[in-house]
């Protein structure tokens, strides 16, 4: 190459590197979520990244502009909203501030920012939201349910209506919902991706709506609209008593089409009088036990415009109320993961079974040929038996079972629609043929919702637990906070959702899915600010429970530390004092002693009931404990959302909470009356004890765990603070080995036998392959996945500060354990991916960082002096931007901006 293009080319890569070593905006989210249809809200939230190559890079102003085509927003013509240059470093949750917004209606947008060096970014690449209906007085569509007498075994109802559209459409959007689930379909082509909408809530007091933009499915002239509905939650056989019809027995469908034509002009399409019914192919559907699928029933062509409805029946409108219609904020249900067969099998009992390899939620496909009349049946089960036979019991009264008529035509095809599983083998029963794996697929079902954290590390053991507590947050994450996903039940149990929630918001960005599940808590909760043990509450009974209940309290305040979403913490303050307000109401001289309590659920008991070696805790006590716990949560609150007056009321009961607690379970010298590890956990973890008897009220800790050989005992609720209160109290290398213990009862155990998620009880399995109690064994159930919460925030140190929550503030500050080389996790924020991954070698120990734009950080770099650690090869005085400010229990502690770190100490 000549020196001329040796020249071109370094100019060329200059060029490239000037432009990333510029600011860039990108991620632009709308209300947590990229790219949202169905906002309600008159000012949006908007939020973005910024990407530097440099360090200590913060944002100085930014400026936004909003539009309702492309043209004139990259014009900047005829905008909605313009902001103008803003100085600000705010780059999460900035209100849209222009004009009115109209419903159905897509508005793009896009952001430039400057950063602290005066340079200004170029326009992001434009974005867009799609609003919703915005406004109860805009439906104009009516309730419509079938014309005719419903048939036994309740087959999915179908709608029918053509329409014309005389003109070329510039816009097509569709609101629906439904009392059930549905899928609709226009020309004969499905509306949207999701699945079971719309989904959850407490249908009573919330029912979600779903908006779509359907200008690709429209066409000018003559269109078809289809509706099938199904039972779903609405009025199928929902929990474990029976229960059917809990919030209605009849199915009925709302739909609205509104067409916005080139020229302007509208046109609405709405359901009413007009609309056909019918039954279709889906002769029976149930969340728990199948769908049996009749495809000598289906009626080709039944969603395209010229089908012959005139057998047909006619549809009965309703009055029902549309004031309970809320937009849907979270993301939908959706298909995920797809698994090919890892084995086919024969059991010794003669079932063919195929195993997919992992425990995983959702429904298997399958392709088939054979007869018309044939039958092929598909079981669903999580484990098989010690014998390798097909195991049902645990499902108690749940069939897990689906059916497929075929018509006789070639291959065909099956997939459910109205039900789902939880399973990690089928057996298949009259298939015609041999089962061949690629006839069958598994697909995953859950909300949508983005990947943000990765745990791994140097035990392999470990990486697999990580693995299953992320399969179990993700089978166990649709739509609500389910305890299990197989057998009679699949509820949103609130104490598991308070044990977990932490975990749950490094793994998954489960910000909208909290939002909206937290206010069906708030929609439940009983007059008397109580909170039932299940939300929605199907089960009503009016009890509470301590650690369950606490939810109410608990959750808020996880989800404003992981996401620094004040709204929603404002959103969900009447509940969280009215929580704690009715656990005043009920307690005397602010002790609390519930009438009814779950406990530390699911503790340890040995194999041998009569050893006295069972981790039975006081409950009134935990009652207690969590008690105080929820009042510092609220007065927490309280300050974030300046409520003095509430700070100084709750500051002075939970004085009197923590008083009572010591008067009522604890001798002069400082012991429990329970002596359990669950005991003395929460009572440190929850600051109950004086300060003077905090040391050796952990050392009694430590004591009980090593009675126990070095193995906890905790249940639920115990369990996801024990290795942080070990690590507190400099018992790290306790919290280490029982991380690392793999015989029962620990977290590794489980792996160890082969599981793929998070079981319910530490010995779902037993070492002689025999089950625990089949009434109660679920093999995902992901509790005690919130050992996660540990691994990241305390093995990789990845935290943020109470003060500038939702990473705007970072903590770096890793424990080290003689029992791992290495250990890396990354963490998706609002900001930017936080990173830290520590490494030894040799003698020295290895830490590498890394700090999104529009934030700094707290780095503790485990070494003894500031001159035993380096950065980049150079001390750490020779940095520039970085600021050694401490010395702390065995860290040099730093200061620092923006960028990727590179520790290295002795």
């Amino acid at each position: 190459m000549s020196k001329k293009g040796i020249l071109l080319v370094l100019a060329i890569q200059f060029i490239g590197l000037m432009a990333f070593a510029q600011v860039q905006v990108t991620n632009l989210l709308v209300e947590n979520r990229m790219e949202p249809a169905g906002i309600d809200k008159q000012a949006p939230r908007l939020s973005w990244q910024l990407l530097s190559s440099k360090r200590n890079v913060m944002q100085t102003a930014y400026e936004i502009r909003v539009a309702t085509d492309l043209k004139s927003l990259e014009k900047g013509n005829n905008l909605s909203w313009n902001s103008g240059k803003i100085n600000s470093e705010q780059s999460v949750y900035v209100p849209y501030s222009g004009d009115e917004l109209l419903p159905g209606t897509t508005y793009y947008w896009q952001v430039r920012a400057w950063d602290n060096q005066g340079k200004r970014s170029k326009w992001s690449e434009p974005s867009h939201w799609l609003t919703g209906i915005k406004d109860v007085d805009n439906w104009k569509a009516q309730w419509i349910q079938v014309g005719f007498e419903e048939e036994e075994g309740r087959p999915s109802p179908l709608f029918r209506k053509d329409f014309s559209s005389a003109k070329k459409v510039k816009q097509a959007v569709a609101f629906i919902t439904a009392k059930g689930v549905y899928e609709a379909e226009i020309n004969g082509q499905k509306v949207g991706d999701a699945c079971l909408a719309p989904f959850w809530t407490s249908y009573n007091e919330r029912l979600q709506y779903q908006t779509y933009d359907v200008t690709e499915l429209v066409k000018q002239g003559t269109n078809a609209v289809g509706v099938t509905l199904g039972s779903g939650w609405y009025r199928g056989n929902i929990g474990f008593s029976g229960q059917v019809n809990v919030y209605g027995s009849e199915l009925a469908l709302l739909f609205q089409l509104e067409l916005t034509y080139e020229d302007g002009s509208k046109e609405r399409i709405v359901s009413d009088d007009s609309w056909k019914s019918s039954t279709g192919p889906i002769v029976y559907a149930e969340l728990y036990h199948g769908e049996t699928y009749d495809a000598r029933l289906e009626k080709a062509g039944w969603s395209t415009p010229g089908y012959d409805d005139s057998a047909w029946s006619g549809v009965e409108v309703k009055d029902y109320s549309k004031d309970i219609l809320i937009t849907t904020e979270n993301e939908p249900i959706r298909k995920k993961e797809v698994f090919h067969p890892v084995e086919i099998l024969t059991t010794p009992e003669g079932d063919q079974v195929i195993d997919f390899g992992q425990n995983l939620v959702g429904w298997v496909q399958m392709k088939v040929s054979g007869n018309a009349g044939d039958q092929v049946s598909i079981t669903h089960t999580e484990v098989l038996d010690k014998d390798g036979n097909v195991y049902l019991e645990s499902l108690r009264s749940a069939k897990q079972k689906n059916t497929f008529i075929l018509k006789g035509e070639s291959v065909e095809e099956f997939e459910p629609h109205f039900t789902w599983q939880g399973f990690r083998f089928i057996k298949v029963e009259g298939y015609p043929g041999e089962l061949k794996p690629e006839n069958f697929t598994a697909t995953a079902l859950y909300s949508d919702m983005e990947q943000t954290g990765s745990f791994v590390c140097s035990d392999e053991l470990v990486n697999q637990l990580q693995h299953n507590i992320q399969w179990g947050q993700r089978g166990n994450f649709l739509d609500v906070p389910t305890d299990c996903p197989q057998r009679d039940e699949r509820l949103g149990w609130t104490g598991d959702a308070q044990a977990f929630a932490r975990t749950a918001t490094f793994n998954f960005r489960v910000h909208s899915f909290f939002d909206k599940w937290l206010k069906d808590v708030a929609a439940d909760q009983y007059d008397n600010g109580g909170v039932p043990f299940v939300v929605p509450d199907v089960l009503r009974n009016g009890q509470v429970s301590p650690g369950w209940a606490d939810v109410a309290t608990v959750g808020p305040w996880t989800m404003y530390l992981a996401y620094g979403d004040k709204d929603l913490l404002a959103q969900q303050y009447e509940s969280m004092k009215g929580w704690v307000n009715y656990i005043s109401s009920v307690s005397s001289d602010d002790l609390w002693k519930p009438d009814f309590s779950f406990g530390d659920w699911l503790f340890y008991r040995p194999f041998d009931d009569n050893s006295g070696m069972s981790a039975v805790t006081d409950k009134s006590l935990i009652a207690q404990a969590f008690y105080a716990h929820s009042t510092q949560l609220l007065i927490h609150a309280a300050q974030v959302l300046n409520k003095q007056d509430d700070v100084t009321k709750y500051e002075q009961l939970l004085k009197n909470i923590k008083h009572s607690f010591v008067q009522e379970y604890m001798t002069p010298n400082g012991k429990l009356v329970s002596g359990t590890q669950t005991a003395y956990v929460l009572a440190l973890n929850f600051d109950l004890l004086p300060e003077d008897l905090r040391e050796q009220a952990a050392k009694r800790l430590v004591d009980n765990i090593r009675t126990y050989n070095t193995h906890l005992t905790t249940g639920f609720l115990g369990t996801p603070y024990l290795c942080h209160v070990l690590s507190r109290f400099g018992y790290n290398d306790v919290a280490y080995e029982l991380l690392m213990q793999k015989n029962y009862p620990s977290w590794l155990y489980p792996v160890t036998m082969g599981a793929t998620t998070i079981w319910e009880r530490w010995d779902g399995i037993k070492p002689d392959g025999t089950f625990q109690t089949p009434g109660m064994n679920s093999f995902n159930h992901y509790a005690y996945g919130a050992i996660g919460d540990w691994m990241y925030r305390v093995v990789a140190g990845i935290d943020t500060e109470a003060e500038n929550p939702g990473y705007k503030g970072i903590q770096i500050k890793p424990h080290i354990g003689d029992q791992l080389s290495h250990a890396k996790a990354e963490l998706k924020t609002y900001y930017g991916t936080v990173v830290s991954g520590w490494e030894k070698v040799g003698d020295k120990l290895k830490l590498n960082v890394s700090i999104p734009v529009n934030t700094n950080a707290i780095v503790y770099v485990p070494a003894s002096a500031t001159s035993a650690v380096t950065e980049s090869g150079k001390q750490l005085a020779d940095v520039s931007g970085l600021e050694v400010v401490g010395h702390e229990d065995g860290y040099v502690v730093v200061k620092l901006g923006s960028g990727a770190y590179q520790f290295e100490s002795n």
